[in-house]
C-alpha cells in the first residue's frame, strides 16, 4: 500500500503545471478573447480566401469586400487585408495598397499579395485566383493532416509492440514450449 501512494505521489509531481499562459487567458474577460475564426488556420484563411471571392463576384468594389472579410479573417490576413482596404478607401494605387511593407512569412499570403498586385495592373479578374488559391489551401491543410495522422501511426506502433509482443511471447509461446519441452523430456525421446 506504501509503494502504492509513493507512486502516485511521484506521478503527480511529474505531471506538466497548467501553464501560466493559460490561466491568464481564462482570467480576460469574455470580450477581449479571441474568437475561433480569428485564430491562424489554414482552412480558416480558405475560407475567407472564399468569401472574398464570393464578395467580389457579387460586385463589391475591391476595397470594401476587403474590410468585410478582415472582420472575420485570420489575424495575419486580417492585417492584410485591412491595411489595403484602408489604402483604397482613400485612393492610393491598387499596386502600391496590396504591397505589403512587410513581407507575410505564409507562402499562401505571398501568393495572394502577388495575385493582387498583378490583377490591380493588368485588370485580370481577382476572384478566380484568389478561389483557386482556397483550393491550393484546402489541399495543404488535407496533406498535413495525412501526414501528422500517418506519423502518428508510426509512433504509436513503437509502444504497442514494445508492449504487446513481449507479453505475447510470455503468455501464449514460452508456456507452449514449456509444456511440450516437459512432454519431450518425460517421454524419453531426448
Amino acid at each position: 500500500m506504501t509503494w502504492a501512494a509513493m507512486l502516485l505521489a511521484a506521478s503527480l509531481l511529474a505531471l506538466p503545471r497548467v501553464s501560466t499562459t493559460r490561466i491568464q487567458a481564462d482570467r480576460q474577460p469574455v470580450g477581449h478573447r479571441r474568437t475561433p475564426a480569428a485564430t491562424d488556420d489554414t482552412l480558416a484563411a480558405a475560407a475567407s480566401l472564399d468569401v472574398l471571392a464570393a464578395c467580389l463576384r457579387s460586385g463589391m468594389a475591391v476595397s470594401t469586400a476587403a474590410a468585410g472579410v478582415a472582420e472575420s479573417a485570420p489575424a495575419p490576413m486580417a492585417a492584410l487585408l485591412r491595411r489595403a482596404a484602408d489604402l483604397l478607401a482613400l485612393g492610393a494605387d491598387p499596386a502600391r495598397a496590396w504591397a505589403s511593407p512587410v513581407e507575410p512569412a505564409d507562402k499562401h499570403m505571398q501568393a495572394f499579395m502577388r495575385m493582387a498586385r498583378r490583377s490591380a495592373s493588368s485588370g485580370v479578374a481577382l476572384a478566380q485566383g484568389i478561389e483557386d488559391l482556397a483550393v491550393q489551401l484546402r489541399g495543404d491543410a488535407a496533406d498535413a493532416a495525412s501526414a501528422r495522422a500517418e506519423r502518428a501511426a508510426v509512433l504509436i506502433a513503437g509502444p504497442l509492440g514494445l508492449c504487446y509482443l513481449p507479453a505475447f511471447l510470455c503468455l501464449g509461446i514460452v508456456p507452449v514450449v514449456a509444456g511440450l519441452a516437459g512432454d519431450v523430456l518425460r517421454s524419453g525421446v531426448l
